[in-house]
């Protein structure tokens, strides 16, 4: 006997989704045949064939499914010349066929709970008739409260998708950003929510090789995610001065427009501190990266940061602004708990840049303050949803917990989440954290610092 987990992210910009979902595989590999007496095997369908360089637990593998992107009229096929209908038809149907052959005892859905188009909506029919335990993940930030409701209200509210999944597990902590108190989260999805901290302790780190990106230490680090709409940032960092005695990383993302990553190595290529800096599209460990930097430029792409914030390494993030509220939100949330440092995209420039990197190399910054620990409990709450599995239907992998492990009670879901203060209004002028100014060489370099409001 084992247990089959499905995972699904519909990656249509970016490769967050599916690395969250990636993330949670290696937790489940870990902690589930531990806490259940059982192997653990998986399947993670995604949308970018991107997503596959990531390596998955022994056992498990990737669906990449044909792809979406958006454009300015909505999504579009990214690559294979048919219209939405025919790609739509083409990812639904292959889409089911995966998950029926695996038969899942666990499927995990990644923020949008029917995927594009409701691609996934015959698949959750058949997963709900088979007792299949549904969950929809989510970051802790989804967008502004009115879009959010306008989005929800798209796919027939939330009691919609509260008739499939089981459970919601949000990827935060609610001290920091409660999108249950913003209205993000409406009822009655609340109330069969659960916190489980950030994805951030114990990500899976890839080996590092013979083509992984070096520098000397001591470096600063500059990235933007996917690198789809990173272009501004790449550029003014590649204007930014180099703080004295250090390189530079600059990460452009694998998914950064061609002219984009161009123009940010000619810019590169006439700096003053060009021997200095290096350019590269993809580095496969950058959690490394991130924790043996000087300083941190970053977008505020939720994977992004969770990497950042399982470090000390002092972080300026750069929200994007477009599409969604939802980076801004999240740098606004974290530089009020002390976290990180944040610029408005409209202020950023290569002299902010460059006065932040020289102030923040002689710095390190404590974050012990926000809950880190999401990965370590995602065992945990999957054991508890098999564990409240029909027992009566017949499933050839179907999950039967150790006795005296797991016990099937009254859905713990059920009962009313407690609702942490609420995030503070929009109107409310950002926080700016302070990882104060320390000599590396001291203990004290690890403390954290009194955030403040401007």
């Amino acid at each position: 006997m084992s247990i089959t987990v499905v995972l699904y992210s519909h990656d249509s910009v970016g490769l967050g989704h599916a690395r969250r979902n990636r993330a949670l595989a290696h937790a489940l590999a870990a902690d589930l045949p531990r806490l259940t007496g059982q192997p653990v095997r998986g399947l993670l369908i995604a949308g970018h064939p991107d997503a596959t360089a990531d390596s998955l637990p022994e056992g498990w593998d990737w669906l990449v499914l044909p792809g979406f992107t958006r454009t300015a009229e909505g999504y579009a096929s990214r690559s294979l010349d048919v219209s939405n209908e025919r790609l739509s038809a083409l990812r639904r149907s292959t889409a089911a066929a995966a998950i029926k052959a695996m038969s899942p005892d666990l499927f995990i859905a990644d923020r949008h709970p029917f995927g594009v188009g409701e691609e996934l909506l015959d698949s959750l029919v058949w997963l709900r008739s088979q007792g299949t335990r549904c969950v929809l993940g989510l970051r802790e930030v989804l967008d502004s409260p009115e879009a959010t409701r306008a989005e929800w209200a798209r796919i027939g509210g939330a009691a919609a998708a509260a008739k499939f999944y089981h459970a919601v597990w949000v990827y935060g902590d609610p001290s920091v950003y409660n999108p249950i108190s913003s209205g993000e989260i409406p009822q009655p999805l609340a109330t069969r929510t659960r916190f489980t901290g950030y994805l951030s302790h114990g990500r899976p780190v890839d080996e590092v090789s013979g083509s992984s990106v070096r520098a000397p230490k001591p470096y600063v680090l500059s990235m933007v995610g996917g690198g789809s709409d990173g272009g501004r940032l790449a550029l003014a960092a590649a204007q930014a001065r180099v703080p004295a005695g250090h390189r530079h990383i600059i990460l452009t993302g694998p998914q950064m427009p061609l002219p984009d990553h161009a123009r940010v190595q000619r810019t590169v290529e006439a700096s003053p501190d060009a021997a200095r800096i290096q350019v590269t599209r993809l580095a496969p460990h950058v959690p490394a990266l991130v924790r043996e930097a000087a300083a941190v430029v970053s977008m505020a792409g939720y994977n992004s940061t969770a990497e950042i914030m399982a470090t000390t390494t002092p972080a300026l993030l750069v929200p994007r602004a477009a599409r969604r509220a939802e980076q801004p939100r999240r740098a606004r949330a974290l530089a009020a708990v002390g976290a990180v440092d944040t610029l408005a995209l409209e202020e950023l420039s290569a002299e902010a840049l460059s006065r932040w990197l020289a102030e923040a190399v002689v710095r390190r910054c404590d974050r012990g303050a926000v809950d880190l620990d999401g990965l370590s409990r995602i065992g945990a709450l999957a054991a508890a949803e098999l564990a409240l599995r029909p027992a009566a239907l017949p499933r050839t992998t179907a999950v039967r917990p150790t006795p005296g492990v797991l016990r099937a009670a009254p859905r713990p879901a059920e009962a009313p989440v407690p609702v942490p203060a609420p995030y503070p209004p929009a109107h409310v002028a950002h926080a700016a954290a302070r990882c104060a100014a320390t000599p590396l060489s001291a203990p004290a370099a690890e403390t954290r610092f009194d955030s403040h409001v401007r």
